[in-house]
This record gives C-alpha cells, sequence and structure tokens, in this order.
C-alpha cells in the first residue's frame, strides 16, 4: 500500500498519542524551576527522560542536586551531557579567571555571571 505523506504523519501522530504514556525530556539543572518542571510533567503523567549539563561550570552544587531529584522522582533515566563551554565566551561562571560576585543588588548590564547562548546548546541537546 502506498500512503502519502499527509497519511502516513496522520497515522504516525495517532500512534504517538495513542500510547498510554507520553515521553518527555526534561532539563534538569537541579535548581527549583527545573525541579518544578519535572514534578509537573511526572505528575501528569509523562515519563520523564532527565539531561543534566556539566559545561564546566564552577557551580558543582546544581549537578549533585539534580542528581539526587532524578532518583527520588523516579525518572526513566538521567543522563549527564559533558561539554567544555569554557572556551566559549567570557563568563564568571565558567571562566576561572572571573570572579563570581557576591551582591548583585542592581543589574544595570548583562551579568557576568551570563554565559552566552547556553540554553540554547541545552536546547540542541534536548531535541537531538
Amino acid at each position: 500500500m502506498n500512503f502519502s505523506v499527509q497519511e502516513q504523519m496522520e497515522k504516525y501522530q495517532q500512534k504517538m498519542t495513542s500510547t498510554k504514556l507520553k515521553k518527555a525530556v526534561v532539563l534538569l539543572s537541579g535548581g527549583i524551576d527545573s525541579s518544578t518542571t519535572l514534578a509537573i510533567a511526572l505528575k501528569k503523567g509523562f515519563e520523564c527522560y532527565a539531561l543534566t549539563f556539566d559545561y564546566k561550570q564552577r557551580h558543582r552544587l546544581e549537578i549533585e542536586s539534580a542528581k539526587k531529584i532524578a532518583i527520588k522522582l523516579g525518572v526513566k533515566k538521567h543522563l549527564l551531557v559533558k561539554f567544555d563551554l569554557s572556551e566559549i565566551g567570557c563568563s564568571a561562571l565558567t571562566d576561572t579567571k572571573i570572579e563570581v560576585p557576591k551582591n548583585r543588588l542592581s543589574i544595570t548590564q548583562i551579568p557576568i555571571t551570563y554565559v552566552p547562548a547556553r540554553n540554547t546548546i541545552f536546547l540542541s541537546f534536548a531535541l537531538a
């Protein structure tokens, strides 16, 4: 049988929506926002796959928190993706020569802790 592209897409969409458990990829940093997103996805019945990124950032606590949260909430699989952003951009989070500011009461410009295109890179991994 020959199906048109439209018919094949409709058949695929029906198959995907008829499965009992929909899948979700959650970018899990270990912080409150991504942890809440994971909890909501699980509560809505998604089978969750968590992605955490080790991009050579100076703060390691969130990575350890992400591991604990993934176990505690019961994700299907937790993947730690390692790559080096310390060579790209100029951020206190990835460059050990730049001090991480302690008091950020007033921000009138892009903060030194900003990592250029970090979230875009994360989304590219998730889409892959």
